[in-house]
């Protein structure tokens, strides 16, 4: 199990799309009802705290209007999507996004999933609220990583803005 400590602030201006928002709902713990959850289990909404709109929704197909949002947001919820599916999910977070907007990505890199589940452990501090949370996987093509991700989002005309890691994670922010 591989742990992290991550720090997250509330600087986010504007309407926020959480992708796979349910469960934790870390982005709509934070930005209450600036953000619109979505995920694509009920079950993962309605356990996720009040704040957000949420809605059953799958990321590969939105219904929601050309650039509708400022931000986009996918904390560690890719993961959970399968790989050949994610190319339109960024292509979905590229439509919705207005001009000059911005997707963000916090995750980690996944070299194996199978036959050992891959997990990572939380320690989050969710601007000012302390949250310990786990995401795990067990998958035979879970394999992800920040490259990965960076080419999937220039394919959907994204380009790259923030690259950062710590603690075995990493955030991307790419601009429309």
């Amino acid at each position: 199990m591989m742990h992290a400590k991550l720090s997250l602030k509330k600087d986010l201006i504007g309407p926020i799309l959480d992708l796979g928002g349910g469960g934790e709902g870390v982005i709509g713990r934070i930005y209450g009802q600036q953000a619109v959850a979505i995920d694509n289990r009920q079950e993962e909404l309605d356990e996720a705290p009040d704040g957000p709109k949420k809605l059953l929704m799958d990321a590969s197909a939105l219904a929601f209007a050309p650039g509708e949002f400022s931000h986009v947001t996918a904390f560690f919820s890719l993961m959970y999507m399968p790989s050949d599916i994610q190319g339109q999910v960024f292509a979905e977070a590229a439509r919705v996004l207005c001009p000059g907007g911005c997707l963000h990505i916090w995750d980690t890199d996944i070299d194996s999933a199978f036959p050992d589940p891959f997990l990572v452990e939380l320690d989050l501090d969710a601007a000012g609220q302390p949250l310990r949370t786990c995401y795990g996987i067990i998958q035979e093509d879970a394999f992800q990583d920040a490259d990965r991700f960076i080419r999937l989002a220039q394919a959907a005309r994204l380009r790259l803005a923030a690259h950062q890691r710590h603690s075995g994670c990493f955030y991307l922010r790419f601009v429309k």
